[in-house]
């Protein structure tokens, strides 16, 4: 199966094809939904605001931050080392009529506020019922902030924004409201020893997970079986830093045939999460390191227990792979043990949940990008949940992602999410 690059898909016959309106429609508020349940959402994202990196580089860097400028078409780009990125919203388009969605928006005043502003997103949060939530970048970054390092000339310029980028995920997005969002840091890709340090430092300063690449060989990087990456996944796994694979993270997504049209690229989205999962299980990071935590964000579950089957029957002919030997666990118990799994909209999911594991399992609402189930997340959610004992409920909610991610909900809340 071919990939095609993130900034391609547009090109693609049949992709969001909706044509871009001559004035945006933003709709008005939604009433408060009822809340059933406290919702951890373990894959949202933040579209990074025109004034992130003002005052965080080092004075010699601060002309050649990443800013916001105004292009001829009258969109708006960032521009960063002497290149332009116009996806400054990339699908961010909750609270649009879904008639005028297509790949943009291109300017900040077309994106509901809380797609960037952090007191608007609490107040977006409350609207949909969602407690807390893990916050990727958007394209201005890349998804584990490739575009902010490779390919950049100064490789000390690199260091400083990506250094910048966390200094201000940690201090004006997540601590803001520090009980209602877990820090997810973008790493350091150019020196897998110095990456482990930024990752000790920020596990120090409270950052709970990373936003690595699925997959980095396709960005021009080693790939996850070469054992490059051991310091950087060493670190994580001392410091308990979750490792998120957001789908995408590699620059490029699923693809069939050159000519099939978008809706291809739209179903197979979630498809490079189970090929993730089975690149990380064969490569035995896991193995090495028995205690690393990877969660594999925006990737769906229902396809997890096909994949366990699998993994059971090839496992019987290992003496003709000669990859999984001499370890205890088969491949299938280390993916129970080490991964975890973001269900979306799918309600095949929970009639598996019982062979994949109730325990691994969590939601997302992918606010603001055009998957995303805001405003209706609390409904979405309890059609499936609600066909579940309680216990189970709460974990697949809240709980499971509370462990994983090592962020307390409040007694209050989990008796009444009401009362937040």
């Amino acid at each position: 199966m071919a990939g095609i690059k993130l900034e391609e898909m547009e090109t693609r016959s049949g992709f969001m094809k909706g044509k871009k309106p001559e004035k945006v429609t933003l709709l008005p508020d939604p009433p408060r939904a009822k809340r059933h349940l406290p919702i951890i959402s373990t894959d949202d994202h933040l579209v990074e605001p025109p004034e992130m990196f003002e005052g965080r580089l080092p004075t010699k860097f601060a002309e050649q931050a990443p800013r916001v400028v105004e292009n001829p078409s009258g969109g708006q780009a960032w521009l960063y080392d002497g290149k332009l990125n116009p996806q400054i919203g990339l699908a961010a388009v909750a609270g649009r009529p879904i008639e005028e969605c297509s790949y943009e928006p291109v300017r900040f005043d077309e994106m509901r506020r809380a797609s960037f502003d952090v007191h608007a997103r609490i107040r977006d949060m409350d609207l949909d019922g969602v407690y807390a939530s893990v916050c990727f970048p958007s394209a201005m970054a890349g998804f584990c902030g490739h575009r902010l390092q490779l390919g950049v000339k100064d490789p000390a310029l690199a260091l400083a924004t990506v250094r910048a980028f966390n200094d201000w995920h940690l201090e004006a997005w997540a601590g803001a409201y520090p009980e209602r969002f877990i820090p997810c840091q973008i790493p350091w890709l150019l020196d897998p020893k110095l990456a482990a340090e930024e990752v000790r430092r920020n596990a120090a300063r409270g950052f709970k997970a990373i936003s690595f690449s699925e997959n980095p060989e396709p960005l021009g990087l080693p790939s996850i079986h070469t054992g490059y990456w051991d310091p950087l996944l060493a670190a994580c796994e001392e410091t308990d830093t979750v490792v998120c694979l957001h789908v995408g993270s590699s620059g490029s997504t699923p693809n069939t045939s050159s000519d099939a049209p978008g809706d291809c690229i739209g179903v197979l989205f979630f498809g490079y999460a189970m090929f993730s999962a089975v690149d990380w299980l064969y490569s035995k990071i896991p193995v090495r390191f028995p205690n690393i935590k990877i969660c594999l964000s925006e990737g769906g579950v229902g396809w997890v227990a096909g994949l366990m089957d699998r993994l059971d029957h090839v496992g019987k002919y290992q003496a003709i792979y000669g990859t999984w030997e001499n370890i205890p666990l088969t491949p299938r118990e280390v993916l129970q043990r080490n991964f975890w799994f973001c269900s979306l909209e799918e309600a095949s999911a929970y009639d598996v949940l019982s062979h994949i594991g109730v325990d691994h399992v969590t939601l997302e609402t992918d606010y603001p990008h055009l998957d995303g189930t805001w405003p209706d997340s609390q409904a979405v959610i309890w059609r499936h949940l609600s066909k579940l004992p309680r216990a189970d409920a709460e974990k697949v909610a809240w709980r499971n992602a509370a462990k994983l991610f090592r962020h307390a909900v409040p007694d209050r809340v989990a008796a009444d999410p009401e009362k937040w």
